[in-house]
């Protein structure tokens, strides 16, 4: 049986985020949430976000997809 992929946003330090510290259905939703919130908070500067996404495993663990800052 498949388990359904969850998403969250993590901080520069691999934490969940303080502030997005939610569960997303896909990666896209994740990161459309991080860059809204982003953009909202520091404009659209061109340096890097530090915010990375994470995606639950079927062990229960989580494994890093984006990291932040990239």
């Amino acid at each position: 049986m498949s388990q359904l992929r969850q998403y969250r946003l993590v901080d520069r330090e691999g934490a969940p985020h303080p502030v997005l510290d939610d569960l997303y259905e896909s990666l896209d939703a994740a990161w459309s949430e991080a860059m809204a919130w982003w953009h909202q908070q520091f404009g659209t500067t061109t340096g890097p976000m530090e915010i990375g996404v994470e995606v639950s495993t079927q062990s229960g663990d989580w494994r890093t997809l984006r990291y932040p800052g990239s």
